[in-house]
Order: structure tokens, then sequence, then C-alpha cells
């Protein structure tokens, strides 16, 4: 197996700069110049967006940054001990050890399981003391050789500890409630699973022993996971997850109180989780795992016990556009076909003809551009199945918002609040007001405490009952009415909209477009522009106007990062940007935004500066020249559902070269200033 360590990756007493970004850039580079990374940049881009989702600074003074990346060759592990401590987001300070652990992205499952018992090892008193009084780099690799040939303790390995401590006896499942010890059970995983996923079990297992409590463990990882035994689980009075992504066969653990953090907190403070889970064993009312069926909790809470009510609310109105989208994608493309085949005069025809003809009863009467008979009536069906998707807009929205409050239980009452928002014809904004309504009073309703016997009715019948009453009772009795007037006088304005005040809106929206790549702002551009479809007619083409400009914004960013990293200047991006330039061509060209998401993560000062300048320019030109949309997606696919198609094309052309020019200008010009305390490492490709 190839050596995962060597005296060329081991730096000592050496100053790497002033923050996590010198020390992660000056380790890639050196991994790169050992011949064990295609490149420094890539890795360093891989390694530092993983910094940046969770610090990588544990207590001791250590910190272990870390990545799977494409452009590894070798997993590798690089070590610097450094003579000015850089802060890594540990509680206790700054880290002078640093562990930077890159392995492939497909590394072999060997190779893993000794990267993350280094991990373990770190946690170590004795060991971590050994490496700061080592004098040599040699000294440094033999240490790390041994941490690694060494045979796991029973501590170490919580997931697989012997049968005597993991296997409760006979009766065990009864004695932990009958006044015996505790018994608790833990998940621990992380989003790369290579680090913190073992060294918060450990910390956990650790804190448990210290007061007498018998923990286990499930590690969630890279290197493969062994699941607790049934038993295990149900001899527990509680469960801890301290993870960073979904926990996998959640439902083993439905009904037990439940301590929920994320896995750092599992290494920072695990002497505290497990007071706090002990303490929620004995508290009756305490948060549980809940059950994934007709008993599931409604009192469920949000999942970060910290989360803002601003966090909160902007969860909930994600949630429900990603799940209308949908229904407002298809349906439109359906009208967008509807159109094609049996002309734009097919809403005067659609409904005599679906309902009175058939495919072997064709129509007699329809408009004079259809694609005759045939035509009308496929185009009749395709328009009225468009439509009815599109009318499920309001009430998805509502309800998913809803969803996205209250769980489960909020669904009914938010989708009765948006149909009754679209039946007054309050729209986009009603559907919101409807779902947020809808969701906090099933939420509210939820925490009550009641009986045992009627828990089980309270998610099907009592919330669904009195959330909707109210939620939609108000919006008959009291707020109907104002949204409807909000919603029309908005309307009427922007079918007023022409000249200049036409192409500020587009300017407006297609900064809003290209703010956050598929985030909230992006999200409220787009339906704020889907939701007018409906009212769009040949006397009021202002809403495909938008739509298009909408659109067109929207295809941006995507393609200008593909030009910009496979066309124009390559080496300003990393190997992992230009393989994400290429699939950015046929995302852009789809109108999805998010294409250019790997991007902006990876720079975000250069890149949506950049894509805003470029979405304001399509936005504006297509506004301008009254390029129409009507269909709500599908990009450059979607040809025959645009009017004046030519200046749609030069429209994105154009704000797509703004922004690959001033993003290349950017990263030319607008460079952080290197560190100078260090030679910097020569990089070999």
């Amino acid at each position: 197996m190839t050596q995962l360590i060597t005296t060329d990756l081991v730096e000592l007493d050496q100053n790497l700069g002033n923050s996590p970004e010198d020390v992660i850039r000056h380790l890639a580079g050196r991994v790169a110049a050992n011949g064990r990374a295609t490149e420094a940049e890539g890795l360093f881009t891989d390694a530092f967006a993983r910094e940046s989702k969770t610090a990588t600074g544990v207590p001791g003074g250590i910190a272990i940054p870390h990545c799977r990346s494409t452009a590894v060759t070798v997993p590798t592990l690089a070590m610097a001990r450094l003579s000015q401590p850089v802060n890594f987001g540990a509680k206790d300070g700054p880290a002078d050890l640093i562990f930077f652990i890159a392995a492939p992205e497909g590394a072999d499952q060997e190779h893993l399981k000794l990267l993350s018992k280094l991990a373990r090892s770190l946690i170590k008193k004795d060991f971590t003391a050994a490496l700061r009084a080592a004098s040599t780099q040699a000294e440094i690799v033999e240490l790390v050789e041994g941490a690694l040939a060494d045979k796991p303790a029973a501590a170490a390995e919580p997931a697989m500890a012997t049968a005597a401590a993991a296997a409760p006896s006979a009766g065990a499942a009864t004695g932990a409630r009958s006044g015996g010890p505790k018994r608790l059970v833990a998940v621990t995983a992380c989003p790369t699973g290579i680090a913190h996923t073992y060294m918060a079990a450990d910390s956990l297992v650790a804190a448990a022993k210290e007061v007498g409590v018998d923990l286990q463990v499930e590690t969630q990882g890279s290197s493969g996971a062994k699941p607790l035994d049934p038993a295990v689980i149900a001899a527990a009075d509680a469960v801890i997850f301290a993870v960073d992504v979904d926990v996998r066969g959640k439902e083993r653990f439905a009904g037990k109180p439940v301590i929920n953090a994320p896995v750092k907190r599992g290494i920072d403070e695990p002497d505290k989780m497990v007071q706090e889970a002990l303490a929620a064993a004995d508290n009756p009312n305490a948060r549980r795992v809940p059950h994934f069926g007709a008993e599931e909790q409604a009192e469920a809470e949000a999942t970060e016990k910290g989360e803002h009510i601003g966090q909160k609310l902007k969860k909930a109105l994600l949630t429900g556009v990603s799940y209308m989208i949908p229904f407002v994608a298809g349906g439109g493309l359906l009208i967008a076909l509807g159109f094609l085949m049996g002309g734009y005069l097919i809403t005067q025809f659609a409904d005599t003809i679906v309902v009175e003809n058939s495919i072997f009863n064709l129509p007699t009467e329809y408009p004079e551009n259809a694609w005759g008979p045939l035509g009308a009536y496929l185009g009749a069906v395709l328009f009225k199945i468009g439509a009815l998707s599109l009318g499920f807009l309001v009430p998805a929205l509502a309800g998913y918002i809803a969803y996205g409050i209250a769980d489960r239980p909020g669904i009914a009452p938010g989708f009765v609040a948006g149909a009754v928002a679209g039946f007054m014809g309050a729209g986009f904004l009603g559907g919101i007001v409807g779902g947020l309504l809808a969701g906090y009073i099933a939420h509210s309703i939820g925490k009550i405490q009641v009986a045992r016997w009627l828990r089980g009715l309270m998610p099907v019948v009592i919330i669904p009952l009195v959330a909707s009453l109210v939620a939609s009772g108000l919006m008959f009795l009291i707020l109907g009415a104002p949204i409807v007037g909000i919603t029309v006088g908005l309307n009427n304005w922007l079918s007023g909209l022409t000249g200049a005040s036409a192409i500020a809106l587009g300017v407006i929206l297609g900064l809003m477009m290209c703010f956050d790549l598929g985030g909230p702002v992006n999200k409220v551009a787009y339906s704020f522009a889907v939701a007018g479809l409906g009212a769009a007619t040949l006397d009021n083409q202002a809403p495909w106007q938008i739509m298009a400009a909408v659109m067109a914004a929207g295809m941006v960013p995507p393609l200008a990062m593909a030009l910009a990293s496979t066309v124009l200047d390559k080496k300003r991006f990393s190997l992992a940007e230009r393989e994400n330039g290429k699939a950015a061509w046929l995302l852009g060209a789809s109108f999805i935004s998010e294409g250019a998401i790997p991007f902006a993560a990876a720079d975000p000062l250069r890149v949506i500066p950049a894509s805003m300048l470029g979405g304001a320019v399509t936005g504006a030109l297509s506004m301008a020249t009254a390029v129409g949309s009507k269909a709500p997606h599908g990009g450059f696919f979607v040809f025959f559902a645009i009017d004046n198609f030519l200046m749609f094309v030069v429209s994105i052309l154009a704000g797509t070269i703004v922004t690959a020019l001033t993003v290349i200008a950017l990263k030319r010009w607008a460079v952080r200033k290197s560190v100078d305390t260090v030679e910097p490492v020569p990089v070999t490709v």
C-alpha cells in the first residue's frame, strides 16, 4: 500500500500564514509538489470549500482540514507544526498541529480506514504531546505510522465493541428503565466521512465512560458503517445524533428521546451532549425521534436548536417554491406545446374540444393557425393538461410552505389556504400568506400536549381540520381582499410598463436572478414571473416579457462560467472548475442557474458580482426588445414558445460575454496578496 505520509510532506515550526485559507493553500501545494495531486489549485478549492462548510479545528490545538478531490491521485497526509498558531474554529483557541488529509474521489476502503484511525488518534493527549516534542520530520512520520499500525482498542471502535459491552443481557431492555444504569446510543456522520465522524464517536464514548454510562456509537463514515444491533437500540434510554448529514435508517430510533447537533459539537462538547441525553431520558416531554407513520410527532421543532426565525422563514419559502416548480415547469411546457400545435387562440377552443371531441372524432371548429384538426385536438389536450397543472401553482406553493414549517400535518391546511387564495384571485402573494398562516397554526396546535390516546388523531384529523378552518377562514374574512387589491394593482402596473420603466424592471429581475443562483432571491424573481403567466393574453403580453427576461438572465451565469473556464482563460480556473464548466454549457442552455454554483462557492466575491452585471444587461435587453416567453422553463429548448427568439439569443450572448470577461478580469487583477512568511512550494502538474 502506498505510504500515506513521508518526510517531504511534513513541515515543522513554520509560519504558513494568518488564516486557514493560507495554511490549506500551502499544504495543497506541497501535496501537488510531491506528485500526489495533479494540481494544487483544484485540491485547495475542494479542501477550502469543505472548510467553509464546517470548521475543522478541534480541542487541543489541532486542525484536520480534509477533502475528497478529483485532483488527488494518491491518498495523502500532509502535516505542519506551526510556529504561529492559526484559528481553525476550535472553541479552545487556535491550532498549531495541522493534519491535511487529501483523499481521491474514489479512495479505497483500506486507505479511508487508515485516515479515519489517524483522526481518532489525534484526540489522545499522549499522541499529540509526542507530535509537539518531535524534533525531526522522520520522528513525525514514525509516530504517525505507529498510530496507524496499532490495533484499535475497544474504545476506539464504539460501533464494533465487544459483545459483553454491546449486547444487553436478557433483561437489559427493561433493566435500563427500572433503575439500572443508563444506556445511550449515538450516530455520528459528517459530509466527507473521514475525520469528524470518528473523532466525535470516540469523544462521546470517552465522555460517557467518565460518568459510568454505556454508550454505543454507529459511525456512518466513508470507511463503511456497521449498524447498531437492534437489541442495543431497544435497550437505549436516549439517542444522540451528532451529524451534518441525514441519518441513514433513522426510523430504527423512532420514539427515543433525541439530542441532535452538528458533528463538531460531538468533538467540542461531548460531555454536555451526554448530560443532555441523560436528562432527556428522564424527561417525558423531551423531543423524540419521530415515528414514520400515522403517529408521526407533530411537535418536531427546528433541527438546529438556535435557528433564527428568519432562517426558518427562508427555509419554508424555499421548500414551497422547490415543490411548486415541477407543477409550473411541466404545466408551462405543456401549454407551450399546446400553443405550438393548436395556435395561440387555442385558449378559446380548448374546453369545448376536449369535452366534445376525441382522437376518433376530430374537431371541425378550431383556430386558423392550428396544425389541422389533429393538431388542434392534440393542442387542446396539451393546453388543458398544462393549464390544470399550472392551476396547482398557488395551492402547491402554500401547501409546501406549510409543510416546511409544520411537516406533514401542515400540508392539507396549506393546500386548502392556497386554494382559497387562488379562488379569491390573491395569486402568488396570497399563496405565501396562506401557507405561512396554515404552517404556523398547524405547528402551534401540534405543540399542545394531549392524552396518549389522542396523539394518533392529531396529525391526521385534528391538526388538518382546525388549521384549515382557521387559516382559510382568516383568508376569506380578513386577509384575502387586501391581498387581492395588491395583486391586481401590481398586475396593472406591470402591464402598463413601457420604455425606460420596462428596462429598469429587466435590470432588477436580472440582478435578482444572478444574486444567489437558485437561492431565495432567485426563487422570488422566478416565482413572481411564473405567477403572472396565467394573466397573459395577446392584448397583455407583459407577463410573457417578464418571464423571458427572468429565464434569459438565469441562463447567463452557467453559460458565462462555461465560456470563461473552457474557452477564454482556462488557466484561471482549477481542474475541477474546468470539468464543471463543460457541464455548465448544457445546464445554462437548459435554464438551470445552479450550474454556476461550484464556481460561486469557490470564488463568490468575483463570480457573483460578475454574474449580476451580465444578468442585468440581459434582463434590460430582453425587456427593451419585447422578447416574450410562453414557457416558464427550458431555455433554448423551448424556442417555439419564445417571441422574438433572435433577440432572446442576442440578449443572452451579451450578458454571457459581459460576465465571462468581468470574472476573468477580476481573477487577473483583483487578487489577494500572498503571505510571504514562507518559501512557496513549487507545484508540478
